[in-house]
């Protein structure tokens, strides 16, 4: 079976170790499960990692504790986000001649941040502490920073989303500053060096 009937997934695993378990590779014709998996905990895992993207272009949600519309008019409509993400992989593979899959899916692995920082108080002083990303949570960020970077690059502007989301994923792809997740995991992990 090949993903959307169009790109095999021969070839193609997930090189960081800590997240092999998390990134499912298992190809679907129409990534649209409407949830069939919500009965485990860990239910994200076992969904196609394009359906996942799809997913998180639907969520509005909110960026640095403001309400910010990550998604604008795309909130829960499926179809929308189904066309973006498939116009968004035969953009890749015109720009790179590969399958776009594994060029989503090595840009996935490069934006996952590996650590983080959180909040201590202790006797009323607050101070940042530095502490390990777990992988669940890698993706999730990877792919949040991604669609965020995205609908901001196109939002205001003449750039369609699907051409946003392409360079987000190439300019990843390559570990290039130019991608919203790639300068994103870089200054989290400066700052959590920094907080040791």
């Amino acid at each position: 079976m090949k993903a959307f009937n169009l790109w095999s997934m021969d070839g193609i695993e997930v090189k960081d170790l800590g997240l092999q378990r998390y990134v499912s590779l298992a190809p679907r014709i129409v990534p649209r499960s409407g949830g069939r998996y919500a009965s485990d905990r860990f239910h994200k895992s076992k969904a196609f990692i394009v359906e996942r993207l799809i997913n998180k272009l639907m969520n509005a949600g909110h960026k640095g504790k403001k309400h910010w519309r990550t998604s604008s008019h795309q909130t829960g409509k499926g179809l929308a986000a189904y066309r973006i993400v498939k116009d968004t992989l035969k953009l890749i593979e015109e720009k790179t001649k590969e399958n776009p899959i594994k060029v989503f899916v090595q840009a996935l692995e490069n934006a996952a941040p590996r650590e983080e920082i959180v909040t201590i108080e202790y006797g009323g002083a607050r101070y940042p502490k530095a502490v390990d990303c777990a992988p669940q949570r890698r993706i999730d960020v990877a792919l949040r920073l991604f669609t965020q970077g995205a609908f901001q690059r196109c939002f205001n502007t003449k750039v369609a989303v699907a051409d946003a989301l392409t360079d987000e994923i190439l300019s990843a792809y390559k570990f290039d500053q130019k991608s919203n997740a790639i300068a994103k995991k870089l200054e989290l992990e400066r700052q959590a060096d920094a907080s040791r």
